[in-house]
């Protein structure tokens, strides 16, 4: 994944995204919108990095794509994407490791 320049004002931060969807045509239209915002860290759960703006944006096209009587969408503000991700997360049995991460040039 690569990153985004960051502008002044344009903090970070970091959230954990699960989803639980009764129908297979928006359960996969959720999860490709997750997809191209964070990390796939379990069946229906992301960890995604955004701005405002972004989680806004990401906000909107899921309350487009799900049935607000039978879908839900739990979104957890985990604090500011700089801190360590071990800081925040406590995890029981298999550990969770972050995917490395390279810059390419």
């Amino acid at each position: 994944m690569w990153k985004r320049c960051l502008v002044s004002g344009d903090m970070r931060r970091r959230y954990l995204i699960s989803y639980d969807i009764s129908d297979d045509k928006r359960r996969t239209e959720v999860f490709h919108a997750l997809m191209g915002q964070g990390d796939h860290v379990q069946f229906s759960v992301f960890l995604c990095e955004l701005n405002d703006r972004e989680l806004a944006e990401l906000k909107g096209r899921l309350s487009q794509t799900i049935n607000s009587r039978e879908d839900q969408v739990l979104i957890l503000d985990m604090g500011g994407a700089a801190q360590e991700v071990r800081s925040v997360l406590e995890c029981l049995g298999k550990v969770y490791e972050p995917p490395s991460r390279v810059t390419v040039v």
